[in-house]
């Protein structure tokens, strides 16, 4: 199962990503994106290894971002791989049919790509500028979305695609209404005051409507 939304780990002062990834969870959060750039190989293993703990403690699921070598060698859930990164056509060879495999899209024919790779779910963005990334697609916006999603449900492509960059809570009723499963995010939890208290708030803003009650 997808989850609806996709925390990404970042570096900020002061804290781990580990750290980061715990207080994320105790909010609620139930799928957690190692991300890590430019850092060396013992570092990347030390916070993979650190936050796979966690995220068994939480039941949540450990994608590791960009780096399939380590994600085979510590059993993480899946890997979630960038359009510079290795294929998930080739990603797939590797891991086989029981790892989780997210490809990040941005147009169309990106999706149509990952879906013939058989992945499990696309990260489609950006939705607007985020420092975070490097090398930054063209902007989706909403119209962007709703484009794209029309595509995808006259091709009858079904596979959950995740909004990604820059969001922020006051966005998510209109991206749900472009038609996309879930969000991913970064900054706006792990740069909250209260990393639990906006967990909690983006997973009630994804949470479906209740049903009206029978008159």
């Amino acid at each position: 199962m997808i989850s609806k939304l996709h925390y990404i780990t970042q570096d900020i002062p002061g804290f781990s990503h580990a750290q980061l990834a715990e207080a994320a969870c105790a909010g609620g959060v139930n799928w957690v994106q190692l991300r890590l750039k430019n850092k060396p190989a013992a570092d990347w293993k030390k916070e993979a290894f650190a936050i796979q703990v966690i995220c068994r403690q939480y039941n949540a699921k450990l994608i590791i971002n960009d780096n399939v070598a380590l994600a085979q060698e510590i059993g993480a859930d899946g890997v979630h791989l960038g359009k510079q990164d290795m294929s998930t056509t080739q990603a797939r060879e590797i891991l086989g049919p029981d790892f989780i495999i997210g490809g990040t899209a941005n147009t169309f024919e990106d999706i149509q790509m990952h879906v013939a790779a058989g992945v499990n779910y696309i990260g489609l963005g950006p939705f607007r500028f985020t420092a975070t990334k490097e090398n930054l697609s063209s902007i989706l916006g909403l119209e962007g979305y709703a484009s794209i999603l029309k595509q995808c449900q006259k091709a009858n492509i079904t596979i959950p695609i995740i909004a990604i960059g820059g969001l922020i809570l006051a966005d998510i009723r209109a991206l749900l209404g472009t038609g996309v499963y879930g969000i991913a995010v970064s900054s706006a939890i792990a740069k909250n005051e209260n990393i639990s208290a906006a967990a909690k708030a983006f997973i009630k803003a994804l949470a479906p409507a209740p049903l009206p009650l029978e008159s």
